[in-house]
């Protein structure tokens, strides 16, 4: 039983925990712990809260985390079991874990301080054989938090990551003496691929599915061999019975988590919804660039869809309303950028469309490669995105109070730690200069400005639209 990463951040539960009583100990490890897994691969989101949580939730764990490619800089130790080897009725099987390399582009700098990640495939090239040949393990399994990087139907690389982000491709055409791989982060289903020979999957996110993996042995007296293997993804959904001690285990978490939720903070006049937030100007969008805008006395702000179910209904605002709008951890950085810097990221952002198709709405013409969190939209400036353009050329009109941008103009943008470090392939706010960084997350900025302003505005400001 084993986990690719990204365990301890993704819920309010989790957040709340982390962040508002980290005293009793980690929910998803007391409930790991009762279902015997056997280890966990630590993903980039396991830094977001900083390091004394992490090693706090590790301290808690009775399975070992792995991480192969994270070593306590300038050492050559790794900071976490690179591996584990078990036997399973006179099997040895090895389990390697990768985590990705490009937590240093998204995490602020403390959150891994004395840590290094170190590129993965070249990783894999040394512990493989140390595996097959000291360990004599008779099964290589690697458990990454990685994905597929690239398009296996055109071999184009996914746009938007950052160097080294996802490497189970090259790993599996590399590396030889891995059997199989269960991959991460990407947030996809994989249920079964073989490349090179090595089986992958990849069980989704937010425990949609589990990945439940068969492999079949026969010993041929010299060793033990695979000679037949399959995977699936079983999905966890409402026919899946919740088991009682897991309730219990996680019951008083829940009950103060539900509690914080719950608590009533605004009202909105009407219902608002994300639904369609990456077609057309909304409402529910314009909320976060305007604490953005406030609170980073900016002039333009950058923000995206994190979650399309995001709404709020009509009626009270509670944080549960706001918890469901920005799911991430992601604290508000203020860059000095210029009109060049800023219309460079928003055709950046335009790339999730793709080339235009006459007869085609929006909606059809999504590259499905690009997630919605990589879309950013602005707010501060007024402009027209033209998908019937090629890429690179689709921002038309750009206005900056009535006027046209100019390239060299001076600007105060918020944004996100994320982007700011280059998620999602922006790189070109690099070297702008910092002129403002919270450390509050951007969540609860919202919150604040929500309980202070007591109504939320439901008309969007209209200040973009596509075309055609």
């Amino acid at each position: 039983m084993i986990d690719s990463g990204d365990t301890i951040q993704g819920t309010p539960l989790e957040y709340y925990h982390n962040k508002k009583n980290n005293q009793p100990p980690d929910p998803l490890m007391l409930g790991m712990n009762a279902l015997h897994y056997d280890a966990m691969t630590v993903g980039n989101h396991e830094y977001n809260f900083g390091l004394q949580v992490l090693e706090k939730a590790r301290s808690e764990a009775q399975f070992p985390w792995l991480s192969a490619n994270t070593y306590d800089k300038r050492t050559e130790q790794t900071h976490y079991k690179p591996y584990i080897v078990k036997d399973v009725a006179g099997v040895r099987i090895a389990v390697l874990g990768l985590t990705t390399p490009g937590i240093p582009n998204w995490e602020n700098v403390p959150n891994y301080a004395g840590l290094d990640f170190r590129e993965p495939v070249s990783e894999a090239k040394k512990w493989v054989p140390i595996l097959r040949d000291k360990e004599r393990a008779d099964v290589v399994l690697v458990a990454m938090h990685m994905g597929l990087e690239e398009d296996l139907r055109t071999g184009e690389i996914n746009p938007g990551q950052v160097e080294n982000e996802n490497e189970a491709i090259a790993i599996a055409r590399q590396v030889p003496g891995i059997d199989m791989i269960f991959m991460g982060h990407t947030h996809r289903e994989v249920p079964a691929l073989v490349i090179n020979g090595v089986l992958l999957t990849q069980a989704n996110y937010w425990g949609k599915q589990l990945a439940r993996a068969d492999l079949y042995l026969e010993n041929d007296g010299a060793r033990w061999r695979i000679y037949a293997r399959s995977v699936r993804t079983i999905p966890v959904d409402d026919k899946v019975e919740p088991d009682a001690e897991m309730l219990k285990i996680g019951e008083p978490y829940d009950r103060e988590t539900q509690a914080w939720l719950s608590r009533p903070i605004g009202e909105s006049v009407a219902e608002l919804t994300a639904a369609d937030a990456v077609f057309r100007d909304t409402a529910i969008l314009d909320l976060i660039h305007r604490v953005q805008l406030e609170a980073g006395k900016a002039d333009v702000s950058m923000a995206a869809v994190f979650n399309k179910n995001a709404r709020i209904a009509r009626g009270p605002v509670t944080v549960r309303d706001i918890a469901g709008l920005y799911v991430y951890e992601n604290t508000l950085v203020v860059l000095e950028v210029t009109g060049q810097q800023l219309k460079d990221a928003l055709e950046h952002s335009a790339k999730y469309f793709r080339p235009y198709e006459p007869g085609k709405s929006p909606a059809e013409l999504v590259d499905e490669k690009i997630p919605d969190y990589n879309f950013d939209i602005a707010e501060g400036v007024n402009y027209v995105l033209n998908i019937s353009k090629p890429i690179g050329q689709r921002i038309e009109n750009l206005q900056f109070h009535g006027k046209p941008l100019a390239p060299t103009q001076k600007l105060r943008l918020a944004t996100n730690n994320y982007r700011v470090n280059g998620g999602g392939g922006y790189t070109m706010y690099k070297g702008a200069p910092v002129v403002y960084r919270s450390s509050q997350e951007i969540r609860e900025m919202i919150i604040d400005w929500v309980e202070r302003h007591k109504t939320i505005p439901t008309e969007p400001t209209n200040n973009w639209r596509i075309i055609p």
